[in-house]
């Protein structure tokens, strides 16, 4: 870090203390040159993820609206709101961990359903009826074909 007096770019930390309810941390260094102090102050990155949605609008990333869709699809499942959770806590770790600031509805589409056909099969056919806008019954049969071929 570079001292804010003399310029010189290395210093040592001195004290290091949580700020902000642990999302800053507060350090206080001192120059290896002219050995004044100076307090730093280090905060996590919190870059928006934005969702391009099909008619192609933008809007930041809610997980509360994923987990209503998740919990719509698992209506009189045996599905708990902790595995409801946990399905929402893997789609924001994958997207998160894409590092991508945009992400297209069908892509978080995609990761709902593939954490659904973990936890229960039933509910992850009745989201992808939704999601995948089953025009008619061959489709929808087809879909389920494709999971019976997958068990295999």
């Amino acid at each position: 870090m570079r001292c804010i007096y003399c310029g010189y770019e290395d210093s040592k930390v001195i004290d290091s203390r949580s700020a902000d309810e642990g999302r800053t941390i507060r350090r206080r260094r001192e120059c290896f040159s002219c050995g004044k102090r100076f307090t730093t102050y280090e905060t996590i990155e919190d870059t928006p993820v934005l969702v391009i949605k099909s008619n192609g609008a933008r809007q930041q990333l809610d997980p509360q609206k994923i987990k209503n869709g998740i919990i719509k699809s698992c209506e009189k499942r045996p599905v708990s709101m902790t595995e409801i959770d946990e399905i929402v806590a893997a789609v924001i770790k994958q997207i998160d961990n894409s590092l991508e600031q945009e992400v297209s509805s069908k892509h978080i589409g995609e990761l709902v359903m593939e954490e659904l056909k973990k936890h229960d099969e039933v509910a992850y056919v009745r989201y992808a009826s939704v999601y995948r806008s089953f025009k008619d019954i061959s489709s929808f049969m087809d879909e389920l074909q494709k999971m019976m071929e997958g068990k295999k």
